[in-house]
């Protein structure tokens, strides 16, 4: 089978027929929002769509280079081999293949956007002779490249499986660590990829801040499994401001770090690589939040779907409660030793925690638009704040 064949057929080789998505002071100081102009589509899809036309090819490209090669493609072939099992890797193989939602590339795309926003830098020519495409520098897009492939090793080795906790109709033990095989290579081999297009780049300062954002992802996610590892474990202790801690390092700093450094490349001052960052950093929380809220907020929800109980309209839920009621309503919605997360959701919803994520999400979103006030005008900065009015519009 020719390699073309094998992509065209990778979504039938995944079981893939689409994806299944999908008292606090800072709160209460919330600046008012702005609000989604007349001019901004609402829909998710489209504003992802017409960013991509501005800088010049759909982001889902960026990808191509590194799923034609051989080594991927291998890959996929075994990944074949888990389709029938619930291995978390097959869910984001479909994602990369089929993703409805562009949330795989939604990072990649911001970086080519705020490079697009910026230009090239009004004081320092250094860099002109550069090749250029709509706007964008081919190292910037290089970065975006970068960007994505750290973020998606990251997804595949999240997917790993702890064995200690298989359940039968996970699928049989031996294919479950083939499958942790697989994505312990996989993932490593992005890694490899993503560190050999950095040293490509042959900015040092670059290298700096994509090591640094990747030793922040571990760190966040070591934040995160550390106490669910524990015995009997079921939601942290912790407060709204250590949880933007924890979020910023899993979900924020790669996002605000490749902005920052594709400001580097085009020879910005600090100043702009600092708008940029803040608008990566502000941006990327926004988006959090709104993923967070989305099994609180969608009309039609499956009593069966679960959330995960340390996601922000939990955590606010949880603070402005208390821990103690907060464990009592947990047990409360515990059957046969079962949480029953229907009913432990509208609980949640019957509180404070969601109104509140909803005007922490906005918060953000409002910091980001403050942040690309320092751009001039163009499509480009125009993209950047439909994306952010689409993140925090929840009616």
């Amino acid at each position: 089978m020719s390699l073309r064949q094998l992509l065209l057929r990778l979504p039938c080789y995944l079981g893939a027929s689409g994806p299944r998505r999908g008292p606090l002071d800072t709160i209460s100081s919330v600046v008012s929002w702005r609000g989604q102009s007349s001019r901004s589509p609402a829909h998710w899809n489209q504003v992802v769509s017409e960013a991509e036309k501005i800088v010049g090819y759909p982001t889902s490209f960026m990808s191509l280079r590194c799923l034609l090669s051989d080594e991927l493609s291998n890959i996929a072939m075994q990944v074949r081999k888990l389709v029938g099992t619930q291995h978390p890797l097959l869910t984001t193989a479909r994602g990369l293949v089929h993703d409805s939602q562009n949330n795989l590339q939604l990072r990649g795309l911001v970086v080519l956007l705020i490079s697009k926003a910026a230009g090239p830098s009004s004081v320092n020519a250094s860099c002109q002779s550069y090749d250029m495409v709509s706007g964008i520098y081919s190292c910037q897009r290089s970065l975006a490249e970068i960007t994505e492939l750290i973020h998606t090793a990251l997804l595949v080795h999240r997917g790993i499986v702890n064995l200690d906790e298989l359940q039968s109709s996970d699928g049989p033990l031996k294919d479950m660590q083939f499958g942790n095989k697989i994505a312990i290579l996989s993932g490593d081999f992005l890694l490899a990829n993503a560190c050999n297009g950095l040293a490509l780049l042959q900015n040092t300062k670059v290298v700096e801040l994509l090591a640094s954002a990747l030793m922040d992802l571990v760190q966040g996610v070591y934040h995160e499994n550390s106490t669910s590892a524990k015995e009997n474990h079921i939601t942290d202790d912790i407060g709204i401001l250590t949880w933007k801690e924890q979020t910023f390092l899993s979900h924020g700093a790669l996002l605000a770090k490749s902005c920052q450094a594709a400001m580097e490349l085009a020879k910005h001052d600090a100043e702009v690589q600092d708008m940029a960052f803040q608008y990566g950093k502000h941006m990327a929380m926004s988006h959090k939040i709104n993923s967070d809220l989305q099994p609180f907020i969608k009309e039609k929800t499956s009593d069966s779907l679960t959330f995960n109980l340390n996601s922000a309209p939990v955590v606010l839920h949880q603070e402005f409660l208390g821990r103690d009621l907060w464990i009592k309503q947990i047990r409360e919605a515990q059957r046969k030793g079962r949480l029953d997360y229907a009913k432990l959701r509208e609980t949640i919803k019957a509180g404070k925690g969601v109104t509140s994520a909803i005007d922490l999400c906005r918060y953000h979103g409002n910091k980001a638009l403050e942040a690309l006030e320092s751009f001039p005008p163009s499509e480009a900065r125009t993209a950047l704040e439909n994306i952010v009015f689409a993140v925090t519009r929840f009616s």
